[in-house]
């Protein structure tokens, strides 16, 4: 019998493992979020990065860092997005920053490769949630991984999550 090799992490992102993704309904109730605004042209973003190491420094300085790091991105516009990383409750004195609880029913699935095939993922997400008979209020999208992480696992992720 052979053994089944290990992953070797990265030190950064976590490997990613999409069963518990793909194709569920996730309930959340009042899950807390903190809230960051991304830059982007055209939905490319331009300061995710900078955003990102900003908001990982405050959540590890006062440590909000949850043991299962989860995110969702709100494509809210053509020059912006909305960036929620959930945190653990501040205990003592509340650091500032905006904060965001999360409650709905979402449909998530999974999705592997460039971010050029998003079109694609989207058009089948919709037709994922129509064939639940329901009707998406708003997605999300959870990057699961940075560039250089997806590079040296050799996947990409993107869970895209329709509140219904």
């Amino acid at each position: 019998m052979v053994a089944k090799s290990k992953v070797r992490e990265t030190g950064c992102c976590k490997p990613f493992n999409p069963k518990p993704w793909d194709k569920k309904t996730i309930l959340m109730k009042n899950r807390l979020f903190l809230k960051a605004h991304v830059t982007s042209f055209f939905h490319i973003p331009i300061n995710f990065g900078s955003v990102m190491v900003k908001s990982m420094d405050f959540i590890n300085k006062n440590k909000l860092a949850t043991k299962t790091p989860f995110m969702m991105v709100d494509e809210s516009g053509l020059f912006g997005s909305d960036l929620f990383i959930e945190i653990n409750e501040p205990k003592g004195k509340i650091p500032v920053g905006e904060y965001v609880k999360i409650s709905g029913t979402f449909l998530s699935r999974v999705y592997e490769g460039p971010y050029s095939k998003m079109g694609e993922w989207i058009r089948d997400m919709d037709k994922f949630v129509v064939s639940k008979n329901k009707v998406a209020k708003k997605v999300y999208f959870f990057y699961t991984m940075c560039p250089a992480c997806a590079k040296a696992y050799g996947q990409n992720y993107t869970v895209i999550l329709a509140e219904v």
